[in-house]
């Protein structure tokens, strides 16, 4: 049986360092579609260096490489072809700075059985150089066709949308070369730069990186529901519903339910979402 949790559960998947300046930061900002307008004094706290500030969302980018290494989990054997990425889910322990150099920690930290699929929760712990936690991932990963191995079925979504209007809408212009700048952050997928590759997977051209939807939309929420305070947020949670295309226009709505603010987001063209039971939870 290829996914077998007695053995690949708690497995840890090796330890990595990950250094980062205020160019990288810049380079990601300008990738989620920062900048525009290009003079604007907000936008300038993302692209320009004077004072800059960091998205909790580039935490990330970071360790995008940790999923690597779960080929090498001794119960964990599935195709990586058949992989999808479900959720995203990331913990700041104190708000990111403009450059650092952290130490990655990736363990298999939940798996649950869906039938048809296996999901694997792959967790990683990120520490500055004092060796103080900085920020935590969690990687929700579908496994198509490893699942049937007779453990549970986890738990359901949370961070449902209320039953009432939104407190906010944002609307977030993507550019035709959207993909093409943040695949420069790092996920060099060719899914998202090779229109042959597209097709192959189903699409009639390259698609939006998933994680570059998920920091298309923690900026929407941050700077119009929060003033632009990265420093507010403390978690930023998403689930990834459907794909992006560069060019199309992300519709952000929000709504603010105690500490928390509950995220969906669609595209305003075709109407389909993109990122549901989403939330950001404030720093208490």
């Amino acid at each position: 049986m290829p996914i077998d949790p007695s053995k690949a559960l708690g497995a840890e998947l090796g330890e990595g360092q990950y250094s980062w300046t205020q160019d990288d930061v810049i380079l990601y900002h300008l990738g989620i579609g920062a900048g525009v307008p290009a003079t604007d004094e907000r936008e300038l706290g993302y692209t320009y260096e004077k004072n800059l500030r960091v998205l909790p969302s580039f935490g990330v980018i970071p360790v995008f490489g940790a999923m690597g290494g779960m080929g090498n989990v001794e119960g964990l054997s599935f195709n990586f072809a058949m992989l999808l990425h479900g959720e995203q889910d990331i913990t700041l322990h104190k708000p990111l700075p403009t450059a650092a150099t952290v130490t990655n920690r990736s363990r298999v930290a939940e798996l649950w059985d869906k039938g048809k699929a296996a999901l694997c929760v792959l967790e990683v712990e990120s520490k500055d150089e004092s060796g103080e936690p900085l920020f935590t991932n969690r990687f929700s990963l579908f496994l198509r066709g490893e699942g049937g191995f007779g453990g549970e079925s986890g738990p359901k979504a949370g961070n449902v949308r209320p039953d009432r209007d939104a407190d906010g809408v944002v609307e977030s212009v993507t550019l035709p070369q959207q993909a093409l700048l943040y695949r420069l952050s790092g996920d060099k997928n060719p899914l998202h730069a090779d229109p042959d590759i597209a097709k192959m997977a189903g699409f009639d051209k390259p698609i939006i990186h998933g994680l570059c939807s998920f920091g298309i939309v923690c900026k929407a929420v941050v700077d119009d529901a929060l003033g632009g305070d990265t420093d507010q947020v403390a978690r930023y949670q998403a689930r990834f519903r459907g794909v992006g295309f560069p060019g199309e226009t992300y519709q952000t709505s929000y709504w603010r339910e105690g500490d928390k603010i509950i995220i969906e987001a669609r595209s305003k063209e075709r109407g389909d979402v993109l990122i549901s039971n989403a939330a950001i939870t404030l720093r208490g």
